[in-house]
């Protein structure tokens, strides 16, 4: 089952923020666009370099009104001992979820229960809390972060204006296209 189109599922988790920790919901979630990123493990390889990319499009990223949440099954205590570790990850000032229980992990379809860690999920999230868009990558395959400023301009711009959907490499102010009979097979 697709969870295009689904609310967040409830949730309640701890999690490691500019030197602090805090509790966040899926309430924290609503009113404002989301990026939530999943990824397996903190000291591994692949993750790193996501997070890293990540935070390099964070301000692009906020600048359009969204907030990033990473999530991983490790604790928000290891996310804070990364977090002081790391040159890349201590760059971060972005949410880092710990999902421990696998409780959010699993309301998102990614864990990967036989190992307790998740899949390299990425979901973009509106405001009423409705996922709009899921892209998962096997583990050894890392996202480029850049293509998610492109995905939540088209999806505001959806949002912004019925009727009209973004065809493939939609870009800000491009044409966009109203479906209707006139258009089919006309593409």
């Amino acid at each position: 089952m697709s969870l295009i189109g689904t609310e967040v599922l409830p949730f309640k988790a701890s999690a490691y923020h500019n030197g602090q920790f805090i509790d966040v919901s899926e309430a924290d979630l609503k009113g404002k666009w989301s990026v939530v990123c999943f990824y397996p493990a903190d000291f591994t390889f692949v993750c790193p370099t996501e997070l890293g990319d990540l935070q390099d499009q964070y301000e692009a990223l906020k600048a359009l009104g969204v907030e990033v949440y990473s999530v991983s099954t490790d604790t928000h205590f290891t996310h804070k001992a990364w977090h002081d570790s790391s040159e890349t990850i201590g760059k971060i000032t972005y949410v880092m979820i710990g999902d421990p229980s696998h409780t959010i992990s699993r309301n998102f379809d990614v864990l990967i229960e036989a190992d307790g860690l998740a899949d390299r999920g990425t979901f973009i999230i509106d405001p009423d809390g409705v996922i709009q868009t899921v892209e998962i990558n096997a583990g050894g395959i890392g996202r480029d972060a850049s293509t998610l400023v492109s995905k939540i301009k088209a999806a505001q711009y959806v949002r912004n204006n019925p009727g009209e959907v973004c065809p493939a490499k939609w870009q800000e102010g491009g044409s966009t296209l109203k479906p209707s009979l006139d258009l089919v097979g006309k593409i």
